[in-house]
């Protein structure tokens, strides 16, 4: 399957890009998601612990399925004042 994944805050500098669109494994859940980005950068996984993840503009569980055609976000907390 095909998504869409954004990229937030220090998510965004993690990985050097805004959006990407990955393949997936069918069956593949929010935290496979995490998984892919965490063992290709290096910046990620170590954020991995603080971030959620949204889908189609609805923040879900890391178990949550994916579907063809999602649009996964990817944001970590921010601080600011």
């Amino acid at each position: 399957m095909k998504i869409t994944v954004i990229f937030f805050a220090g998510a965004r500098e993690a990985v050097g890009e805004s959006d990407v669109t990955v393949e997936l494994h069918e069956n593949a859940t929010a935290n496979d998601v995490l998984d892919f980005f965490s063992s290709r950068f290096g910046a990620m996984k170590q954020i991995r612990p603080y971030v959620r993840v949204a889908v189609n503009q609805s923040y879900v569980l890391n178990d949550y399925a994916l579907h063809d055609g999602d649009e996964v976000a990817i944001i970590p907390p921010v601080s600011g004042g």
